[in-house]
């Protein structure tokens, strides 16, 4: 295929424009009013945000501006005449995608339109599974679009090279922005576009959004330098439809733990009826549990049933995927590692086991199904437990008024600028005034001080005050030209290991003794077992061999009796949003299917206590068999409910020595103590004051040891934590942990202002409690009247929570029997 040169006859604009219409119409589209705005916009230079549902034609809509100016017949660089043996750098566009799965089907999906145009443009991938050929290209700035992940620009940016192969660039899409927007990738990532924005000024930035509730703001943290930028969205909406999987029998007692496999006859029958689907869970471990109870009842080959989750190897991920497409896998059973844009056009049925617990995940997921330009979607909903109906009731209204989660862009992540730091003093070194006023420029770092600002200096060239004396620490220098550079190859070697945001507990391989590897499982998991244990893992029966340092070698086992590993984090919190909704269905009509199934439970609530509503907090005191249990429902998701409980053990405390555990879920929490609790309306309103809450979280809260295990991480994405080279051992999550550890307690005894110590602190009040969401839900509940009951017994509500406290106790039977039987008393006490 031949290159277009300077010398070639450019096309008419009119010509472009008709050649890309033509490849429309021949495959039976026509161009959306949504794609030419943004084609419009990109040729003027404007930079923008896009928003559109998935699989309505988004790529075509960010990529046809560029198509569009290669059709004009742009001219490319010319060749530096003091450099005449140099190839000048053919890149022109940067397409960041938040998933190395993505990568490989972004790739195609750009090579087409420029294949069928005759652009005779090279697309590459820069991600960590790349191939040798592509790594070339994208070193030699030989290919005019490069598909890259947030991590690897930052890597590509570690070279002094990069600067002359970015250039020219013309342009930068970032996809699924709404994936990066609120965390720490999305912060390294809005450095590395200053950064771009520096190098080539001209170049255009387009963020593509599908789902994402605060727009205004994600433009904003996008193109802080471009204020009001266009968003254009899709006129149209794209239709989704919820359907739910009734239970024949709703329990009127419900718990979590459930896997809803009761569901499984009613869910092949929807299998069967198609070409192809995806089951969606929640959890890595469910998402075993669930392929294995499909692959003992599946009549196909064993191959059309297939696993994907982020843990298994990336091999077996990729033959999933393609399988997909090509109609070889009948069904893939997965979690959030396919929620995100890899067209797969021929699954017509995508199914939700449990809660999603969002409307973002929710119609992200929907959106898999019928991924084709004017197509609706459909996602049948799958109860794991009776309580569950209600939230996809709530979800189906949520969706209908258009309503959906915002995620909140974190600010000042000083461990993510001391990398970025480091990492432009290996590409060429910066000057500190000139690099402070591109950080500034960002959102992220907008309000950086001069003081912190010297503090990231001091880190990156020795570590702080108290670390100054230990050569480890010494990374960066500055020249006599004021100029911060890395000379040490071994400090170069160590930052480019470890370049990026994302933190995981101890993995350890999984490895066939001889054969290939399956993923990795984490090392708590593991190291609990012994030679000759059998586990389930990548939907096979393996047996233990034998551990060697950190992988684990295994062979197949036969049998169906098996441990599932579970993966730290895995469960979701509530949306606030969501929470919302449940509240206020809750006590409404039941006009759905769902909450006309849900109604014996809800006229058993109602009539033993009460049913929450969004004008009252409903209490609950329980006189137990072992003194008594008080239940609070404010319906703030999980992660709230902890600091909340937390916070009401130690105001209660106050009130009258009591000796307290306390259990959460998504709807509330409770506090159990031996002793009776015996309190009023007016006390739980000043228990529930959002006043003094900063002050009582730090006396009420092990804050020391919540910020040590934050500083960990910290420490990982400042260059604190030395990598593990490769071809040598892992060091182990102990390991790890006493590495970090032993930094954490040396400055907090020498350097206590060290401004990574502030920043995990910080980081536990932001990300671990979720201070800002937990003062709102305390500001709600002070405007809502208090409604106190004291039912006589364990009410559908405040059952799961019971369920939640025993789970921890000893007991000579197992958790699930326990809960179990204590639903049936329940059952019959109540008729």
């Amino acid at each position: 295929m031949v290159r277009p040169h300077s010398a070639t006859v450019r096309p008419s604009n009119t010509q472009a424009d008709a050649a890309l219409k033509a490849w429309f119409t021949q495959r039976g589209w026509s161009p959306a009013p949504f794609q030419r705005a943004v084609w419009r916009h990109w040729l003027q230079g404007e930079s923008g945000l896009l928003v559109t549902p998935t699989g309505s034609g988004k790529t075509l809509a960010a990529f046809g501006g560029a198509l569009l100016e290669g059709l004009r017949g742009l001219a490319p660089e010319p060749i530096d005449p003091a450099h005449p043996r140099v190839k000048p750098s053919r890149l022109r566009l940067l397409w960041v995608t938040p998933l190395r799965a993505l990568a490989t089907d972004t790739t195609h999906a750009l090579q087409q339109p420029i294949d069928a145009l005759g652009l005779g443009w090279t697309v590459a991938k820069r991600t960590g599974d790349a191939s040798s050929r592509d790594r070339r290209l994208a070193r030699q700035g030989q290919a005019e679009v490069l598909v890259i992940t947030p991590e690897s620009l930052a890597l590509l940016l570690s070279y002094p090279e990069t600067a002359g192969l970015l250039k020219g660039l013309r342009g930068v899409i970032v996809d699924e922005w709404h994936e990066l927007l609120g965390n720490k990738r999305g912060v390294l990532l809005q450095l590395g576009l200053a950064r771009i924005r520096a190098i080539a000024p001209a170049a255009v930035t387009w963020g593509l959004s599908a789902t994402l509730g605060n727009l205004d703001e994600a433009r904003d943290v996008l193109l802080p330098h471009r204020p009001n930028a266009p968003v254009v969205r899709h006129a149209r909406k794209r239709d989704t439809t919820l359907k739910t999987l009734l239970p024949a029998r709703p329990e009127r007692f419900a718990w979590a733990g459930h896997l809803g496999l009761s569901q499984l006859e009613g869910v092949m029958k929807l299998i069967a009826g198609t070409r192809s689907a995806i089951l969606f869970t929640n959890t890595r471990a469910q998402a075993e549990l669930w392929h294995r109870a499909l692959s003992s009842i599946w009549l196909e080959p064993p191959e059309a049933l297939a696993l994907h989750h982020g843990s298994l190897d990336v091999g077996l991920r990729m033959a999933a995927e393609q399988g997909l497409r090509d109609g070889s896998v009948r069904c893939v059973v997965a979690t959030s590692s396919l929620d995100l844009g890899v067209d797969f056009p021929t699954v017509d049925l995508v199914l939700q086991v449990g809660s999603p617990k969002g409307i973002a995940r929710l119609l992200q997921r929907a959106g898999r199904a019928s991924h084709r330009p004017g197509a609706s979607s459909v996602i049948h909903c799958v109860p794991t437990h009776a309580l569950e109906l209600a939230e996809f009731a709530a979800a189906r209204q949520a969706i209908e008024a258009g309503q959906i989660e915002s995620r909140r862009p974190p600010r000042l992540s000083l461990d993510v600028l001391s990398q970025h730091c480091v990492t432009l003093a290996l590409g060429g070194g910066f000057q500190p005034d000139a690099l402070l006023a591109e950080v500034r420029g960002t959102h992220a770092f907008a309000a950086l001080s001069d003081v912190q600002w010297q503090g990231v200096l001091r880190f990156i060239e020795r570590g702080g005050q108290a670390l100054e004396n230990y050569p480890d620490f010494q990374r960066v220098q500055q020249d006599e030209d004021g100029v911060y550079r890395v000379s040490d190859r071994r400090v170069a070697l160590n930052h480019r290991l470890s370049i990026g945001t994302i933190t995981a507990d101890g993995a350890v391989e999984v490895r066939y003794l001889r054969g290939a590897s399956l993923g990795s499982v984490e090392e708590s998991f593991i190291s609990r077992l012994k030679p000759r244990d059998r586990f389930q893992f990548a939907g096979r029966t393996l047996e233990l061999v034998t551990m060697d340092q950190m992988t684990a070698y295994v062979r197949m086992a036969r049998g169906a009796s098996a441990t599932v590993p579970r993966w730290q984090g895995g469960r979701l919190p509530l949306s606030t949003e969501l929470g919302a909704a449940v509240e206020a269905t809750l006590n409404g009509p039941r006009e759905t299917p769902e909450l006309r199934a849900l109604a014996p439970l809800l006229d058993l609530q109602a009539r033993v206590s009460a049913l929450p509503t969004p004008q009252t907090l409903l209490v609950e005191v329980v006189k137990m068999r072992r003194g008594s249990s008080l239940f609070v429902y404010p319906f703030a998701g999980r992660s709230v409910h902890e600091g909340m409980a937390a916070l009401f053990a130690l105001r209660l405390g106050r009130l009258a020595p009591h000796t307290v555990v306390f259990a959460v879920n998504d709807y509330g929490f409770v506090l159990s103590s031996q002793q009776t609790i015996a309190i009023d309306a007016s006390q739980l309103a000043g228990i529930l004051s959002p006043e003094g809450l900063m002050d009582d979280l730090r006396e009420g809260m092990n804050l020391t040891e919540m910020a040590r295990r934050q500083f960990r991480d910290i420490a990982r994405v400042a260059g604190m934590l030395t990598p593990s080279m490769p071809g040598a051992t892992r060091r182990s999550q102990r390991q790890l942990q006493a590495s970090s550890g032993l930094l954490f307690d040396v400055l907090k005894r020498y350097d206590p202002d060290h401004l990574l110590l502030a920043q995990a602190e910080r980081e536990v009040f932001e990300a671990q409690m979720d201070v800002q969401a937990l003062a709102a839900a305390l500001a709600r509940c002070a405007t809502r009247r208090i409604e106190l009951r004291q039912p006589r017994t364990l009410t559908p509500l405040s059952f799961p929570l019971w369920a939640e406290t025993v789970r921890g106790e000893l007991s000579t039977e197992d958790w699930r029997t326990r809960v179990q039987r204590a639903a049936e008393q329940l059952q019959e006490r109540h008729g």
